[in-house]
């Protein structure tokens, strides 16, 4: 079984926590790493849960708390009065110091790693964090799961210079057909795969969620750990 713990991590605004999960027995030295980042409900119990499934991949996995400066540790459900916090906090965050924390967390991932290759890889708005972070320059590769608004910040598209694997629904209200076309023109001639599932809805991937579609989450498990595997 994975190794997890919470550590503390410093940047340059202050510190926040992180949720650390090391693989099972692995030498660290020189491991490759993934930056998990959270959907717009925290670092909860379903985030730390694929933070563990993909150390027991043999990744060593960190996901930041994106959300420290507004609600720290905030860990949230999926409808009612809690899908209204997390459209609230999502409204407030900035995602210039997300980015920042990023950056602190590549760099925290690499010491407990021992300086391997890092990916971003991210659901929803962690899916447009994971994006940026490759176009930023912070990651070696990225996987964003049907990324929140990656099409409205499609100019940064042509600064990524890292392999990057882009999963969507096809049945995701919040991200339409047009948009996924978009996203594949902008990065057409990059190391990028765009994949959609046809019997996806938003939020494929969560099996606490009611838009939980095994085969999907599956199919797409698997080739983001082939991906990663080549990319890091």
């Amino acid at each position: 079984m994975p190794q997890s713990r919470w550590i503390r991590i410093e940047a340059d605004t202050g510190s926040f926590d992180a949720y650390l999960s090391l693989p099972p027995a692995a030498k660290l030295d020189g491991a490759p790493g993934i930056v998990l980042l959270q959907e717009i409900f925290g670092v909860n119990e379903h985030i730390r849960a694929v933070a563990d499934q993909y150390a027991a991949d043999g990744y060593v996995v960190l996901a930041p708390d994106v959300f420290w400066r507004l609600a720290p540790r905030v860990e949230l459900g999926y409808a009612g009065a809690d899908m209204e916090r997390a459209l609230s906090l999502r409204k407030q965050v900035d995602v210039g110091l997300a980015l920042q924390d990023i950056g602190a967390t590549v760099r925290a991932l690499r010491q407990h790693s021992g300086g391997g290759k890092v990916a971003a890889l991210g659901y929803c708005f962690g899916g447009l964090l994971s994006y940026l972070s490759a176009a930023r320059g912070l990651v070696d590769a990225a996987v964003p799961f049907y990324g929140g608004g990656i099409q409205n910040n499609l100019q940064e598209a042509a600064a990524i210079e890292v392999p990057v694997q882009f999963h969507y629904g096809a049945l995701d209200a919040h991200i339409p057909p047009e948009a996924v076309r978009q996203v594949r023109e902008a990065v057409a001639g990059k190391r990028a795969e765009v994949f959609v599932y046809e019997q996806a809805d938003h939020g494929f991937n969560c099996w606490a969620r009611a838009s939980y579609h095994q085969h999907s989450a599956a199919l797409s498990h698997g080739r983001a750990l082939t991906f990663l595997a080549d990319a890091l």
